[in-house]
């Protein structure tokens, strides 16, 4: 099934992120760089030269850099590249939204300035990273928080409640009927009709599949077998390219229910599952409430790297603090970088981790990084050379 229908909230910047046939850049190399911070570049600054209610925290650089990858931050990227090139002429970021796994090979093959990724990088990507980041390798800077929400179409049922052990049997084709009586057990005021159980997941390498996996794995280990990984391991099923394909064909299909991130459901007018954690009451997938569960999280990164574990959030009780969280991270090089798109890459990165740049977040569906994780993001990317 070829899905044609789009996220309005994905047209916002159709021009400015579409990637351009002629454009090929490499993003990190063998050139012995000097730190070319986006204070010194020539290019005028945005209280000049941009129109952004935001400008007043971009300081702009020229040129144009290349970047690919996560489908669940596409639509704070494009919020993002709106602000800053409405703010910097002379700018262009062009951002491909692939997959996870695929913006992690289009950077370890050097094509792009940054990648995003919802789940950090591997132990071997960060051995192929030291290829293209000449004296360096590849770093993780979470900067894009949200819940991975889990969206339903069962007209006449509103507020559907699952837990964890549930959705793993729904995921893995254990429970097939909206009837079963587990899903009664959770919901005992709604009227479930008989119909099958149509799961939908992603077909490509995902970050928001791992992310969820990691979830099902770490509540719910009896029920799923798996171990966490970016392709999808459940029985059964229909897989669709992308997050936008995923909540497409849930929107269409009666009976339907997949995962992709929460702007998504927003976008389309999708109802999404709370989870019952524990918590005195079963917990929305909202902003404020993965929030919650972020703020959780662990640094775990050495060095520069700021990759974070978050499974503290998957099994907590806390009131308001939803389980199913991700973060997406911009994956750049520590060392190494090409110097002629170190500037912009500094300056688009200090623009999306500045406080203007992550309160934009929240009116795209995403939660805003923890101000004592932010805060290590910022100084990190000021010693990206």
């Amino acid at each position: 099934m070829k899905l044609q229908r789009k996220s309005g909230l994905r047209a916002l910047t159709v021009g400015a992120v579409a990637v351009t046939g002629a454009l090929v850049l490499t993003a990190c190399g063998s050139d012995n760089n000097s730190d070319n911070s986006s204070s010194s570049s020539s290019s005028p600054s945005s209280s000049s030269s941009g129109s952004s209610s935001n400008a007043s925290s971009i300081s702009c650089a020229k040129g144009q850099i290349l970047s690919s990858g996560s489908t669940a931050q596409q639509n704070a990227i494009e919020a993002w590249v709106k602000n800053y090139q409405q703010a910097c002429q002379g700018a262009t970021i062009n951002y491909k939204p692939s997959s996870s796994g695929q913006g992690v090979i289009d950077f370890n093959q050097g094509t792009d300035a940054f990648a995003g990724s919802d789940s950090p990088l591997a132990a071997d990507e960060i051995t192929s990273s030291k290829k293209v980041c000449s004296g360096g390798e590849g770093i993780d800077l979470p900067m894009v928080g949200g819940p991975i929400a889990i969206g339903y179409n069962l007209p006449g049922v509103s507020n559907l409640v699952l837990d964890a052990p549930t959705l793993a049997k729904i995921f893995n084709s254990k429970i097939t009927t909206w009837n079963d009586p587990a899903i009664k057990k959770l919901n005992p005021g709604a009227s479930l009709p008989s119909t099958k159980i149509q799961t939908v997941h992603r077909q490509d390498d995902s970050g928001t599949t791992d992310n969820l996996t990691k979830y099902l794995g770490g509540a719910a280990k009896a029920d799923w077998p798996y171990p966490h990984a970016k392709a999808w391991a459940g029985k059964g099923g229909q897989a669709v390219a992308q997050s936008s394909g995923v909540a497409s064909l849930v929107k269409q299909t009666e009976g339907s229910i997949g995962y992709f991130e929460l702007s998504y459901a927003t976008a389309d007018s999708i109802p999404t599952v709370k989870i019952a954690t524990g918590a005195p009451q079963p917990v929305e997938a909202t902003t404020a409430n993965a929030s919650n569960g972020i703020a959780q999280a662990k640094v775990v990164g050495t060095g520069s790297d700021l990759a974070l574990d978050l499974s503290a959030a998957y099994t907590t009780k806390a009131p308001n603090a939803y389980p199913i969280v991700l973060t997406t991270y911009e994956i750049v090089c520590d060392k190494g970088n090409k110097a002629d798109t170190l500037p912009l890459t500094k300056s688009f990165l200090n623009y999306i981790a500045s406080a203007d740049g992550q309160s934009a977040l929240t009116s795209a569906g995403y939660a805003p990084i923890p101000d004592a994780i932010i805060s290590k993001v910022r100084s990190t990317i000021s010693a990206l050379s």
